[in-house]
């Protein structure tokens, strides 16, 4: 068991520990833990909120630069086609090309379908031309007066886009304008969610048409570039007003969008999430400084709180094991007034308690190795071994002997002698117990028993008369089980009362209790005359029986050592209901 209370203290010391330690960093771990999930909420919600302006505001402009290039034209067929408006209209279109940098060339198409002007910053202008009825711009123009043309990339490099607008009569024409998109660039660049925030704008298919980075759109339709644009568009459009992607350059951003209307256009604006949740990442720097503060703070004071627990514990489990080890004069130093102060204080109570029971034991064991066992209490409770004292007392005086005993002795085996003592001295023993009496000494196979001293009885008479019967009721199936095994053994029972002196004989380093009186020596003849069975009373004895016990008087009889006949008694056991009425067990063993 070495080591033990070390472990155990260690054991203890982590359960308070961590006890402790969870009681002051759960709620802070919680708080933080809350502080930080609520911040993020609001911060999406801030964002949602910031980057759906942002990415209305940008259609609104796209809108707005779209909505300018078509009244500009909405000018170009307000009247109709007369003789000689040719040149007319050839100025107002290079007024127009001067005016709109986007447009790149521009179609005039009378009422009937044909064409009567072509002007182009890249390409030879025209006077006149065929007929342009069945062109998609000339029939989606007469069919919704405005017309937008799917996205065509010029060289594989810069995004186009053909505008158509009708007059309001049939008769004025359509004017159609090959717009290039790469001038939206200047509307896209001044886009700025934040610091590094940005917006790009993607058609219906998914191919990149503005971006503030001017080479991603000179890639033409490269599918591979806008891909990740692409899945960022269809990421919001999966989560709804905002989504968690990746840019073109593959860093993490969060992105909203909104749509253009009329052409199918998509503006993503979008901001890197280092900095978009800046405010929440500083936030739980301070709160992790904090709950890493808070933690280490909680550790020592646990530590410090768990070791002022577990120490008077400690201490209280080693004092545990050294009053265990039958060292009473151990005393346990805690001098706190708290619970584990009286603890302390009542275990040292205890521990005084003990010392004076374990003092009382051994002074009523080494008693009890040379007095009867009444004897050794009686002197135990009164504190001093004063009632042993010589004194003159009325007592009733047992003997009892076994018949038979001496020639059973000489002719068996050692063993044998010791096993037939050792049953005989138990069941008798165990009765006198019961009795209240005293068992004042051994002497071979026989025994003296007082009643009356130095415990005092109330019918010490009649107590004797009992005791005398519950002795031959439990040696009796003794002496039945010793027949049946070869022994020729008998019981004989001798009892007297009157005065006699009683008190402790001996010299200084063992003493005996013991009576002295004409009583004694008569109880010893009156055993030595009684035969197997028999109990032989005196008259004062006689006198006081009462109840069911019934006595046969024997006469006067001359006994040894005595000088005149005595008269005797013999009581008679042939009615049970005499032990009954004692409480003393009469059946065999």
């Amino acid at each position: 068991m070495t080591g033990s209370p070390a472990r155990a203290g260690r054991s203890l010391l982590r359960k308070y520990f961590l006890a402790l330690f969870a009681a002051v960093v759960v709620p802070l771990l919680a708080n933080g833990g809350t502080e930080a999930w609520f911040g993020y909420r609001d911060q999406r919600a801030q964002l949602n909120e910031l980057l759906g302006i942002e990415a209305q505001a940008a259609a609104s402009r796209i809108q707005s630069f779209l909505d300018g290039i078509r009244d500009q034209l909405g000018w170009m067929v307000q009247l109709p086609w007369t003789a000689g408006a040719e040149e007319g209209q050839r100025l107002d279109a290079l007024r127009l090309l001067r005016q709109v940098p986007a447009i790149v060339s521009l179609t005039l198409v009378d009422g009937t379908g044909r064409e009567r002007l072509h002007i182009s910053r890249i390409g030879l202008n025209q006077v006149g031309g065929g007929d342009r009825s069945a062109d998609p711009a000339v029939a989606g123009a007469r069919a919704a007066r405005v017309w937008y043309g799917p996205v065509i990339y010029y060289r594989g490099s810069e995004p186009f886009m053909t505008i158509a607008v009708a007059g309001n009569r049939a008769a004025v024409g359509i004017a159609i304008a090959e717009i290039n998109l790469k001038l939206i660039w200047d509307v896209i660049s001044a886009i700025h969610v934040g610091q590094t925030g940005q917006a790009f704008v993607l058609d219906g298919p998914g191919r990149l048409i503005a971006h503030p980075d001017i080479s991603l759109v000179l890639r033409g339709g490269d599918v591979a570039a806008a891909r990740p644009l692409l899945m960022l568009r269809d990421a919001i459009r999966r989560e709804g007003r905002s989504a968690i992607g990746r840019n073109a350059a593959g860093a993490a951003v969060i992105a909203a969008m909104a749509l253009v209307p009329g052409v199918d256009w998509t503006v993503v604006v979008n901001q890197p999430l280092a900095e978009a949740f800046g405010p929440i990442y500083g936030a739980l720097w301070r709160t992790g400084a904090l709950l890493l503060a808070g933690t280490a703070f909680a550790g020592l004071l646990a530590f410090w709180l768990a070791r002022r627990m577990t120490g008077p514990i400690r201490q209280l489990e080693y004092g545990t094991e050294q009053i265990g080890a039958g060292r009473f004069d151990h005393r346990i130093a805690i001098a706190s007034t708290d619970e584990l102060g009286r603890l302390a204080a009542r275990f040292n109570a205890m521990a005084v308690e003990l010392a004076l029971s374990q003092e009382r034991q051994e002074r009523i064991a080494r008693l009890r190795r040379f007095l009867a066992p009444q004897v050794a209490e009686l002197i135990d409770r009164a504190g001093d071994d004063g009632v042993l004292e010589g004194r003159r007392v009325e007592v009733a005086v047992i003997f009892g002997d076994l018949r038979g005993f001496t020639p059973f002795s000489a002719k068996s085996a050692p063993d044998e002698v010791l096993q037939v003592l050792a049953e005989y001295f138990d069941a008798l023993g165990r009765v006198i117990a019961a009795h209240g009496a005293t068992l004042i000494h051994f002497a071979g196979d026989g025994l003296m028993v007082l009643v009356n001293a130095p415990v005092a009885c109330s019918e010490p008479g009649l107590t004797a008369v009992r005791l005398a019967i519950a002795m031959q009721d439990v040696v009796q199936p003794l002496v039945a089980d010793w027949r049946a095994r070869g022994y020729a053994i008998g019981f004989g029972v001798g009892a007297a009362m009157g005065p006699a002196t009683v008190g402790r004989i001996g010299y200084e380093s063992r003493f005996d209790y013991t009576a002295i009186g004409p009583v004694v020596n008569l109880a010893s003849r009156l055993c030595s005359a009684a035969k197997d069975e028999q109990i032989l009373i005196d008259t004062t004895l006689a006198g006081h029986v009462r109840g069911p016990v019934e006595i046969a008087p024997l006469g006067p009889r001359a006994l040894k050592g005595l000088e005149t006949g005595v008269e005797i008694y013999s009581i008679v056991r042939s009615i049970p209901a005499v032990v009954g009425s004692a409480g003393i067990p009469g059946g065999r063993r």
